[in-house]
């Protein structure tokens, strides 16, 4: 079985991303897996906007959460990421956002990627970036 690296980024809530209950909205995870999955790649030593200057682009094809408890205001939590499948073409990452203090697990979640050119043709990463393939291979295993 492989063991998949985690990247940990802390968060704190922000009352603009609440709703009038003080619980965060639900399509704000969202914007916190963009935050996990950037950030990962950057500690990887490609920051995104090195990705897109190199002519790269990963839009999302699929989404999934798993809403378990939900965040409120203030509150300080971890969005873990890591790779979760890797091949030429596609990309997924698994997510786990956790509050800071008590561990307790809130939302689970993946999103899938695919690598494509500025004409939104596919494109093979191993190809194209193979020092930034070779790193998402590392962090996998």
């Amino acid at each position: 079985m492989t063991q998949h690296k985690w990247h940990l980024h802390e968060l704190r809530v922000r009352y603009a991303e609440t709703d009038q209950m003080g619980v965060v909205y639900h399509a704000n995870y969202l914007a916190w897996l963009e935050i996990g999955r950037t950030e990962l790649i950057r500690e990887l030593g490609f920051p995104y906007r090195k990705v897109e200057e190199m002519g790269l682009l990963l839009p999302v094809t699929e989404a999934n959460l798993v809403y378990k408890k939900p965040a409120r205001y203030d509150d300080p939590i971890h969005v873990l990421t890591r790779v979760t499948q890797l091949s030429g073409v596609r990309l997924q990452f698994g997510y786990e956002i956790r509050h800071v203090e008590s561990g307790e697990l809130l939302v689970t979640g993946t999103t899938s990627h695919v690598w494509v050119n500025p004409s939104w043709r596919p494109v093979r990463i191993e190809r194209e970036a193979p020092e930034l393939w070779a790193l998402l291979a590392s962090y996998t295993t």
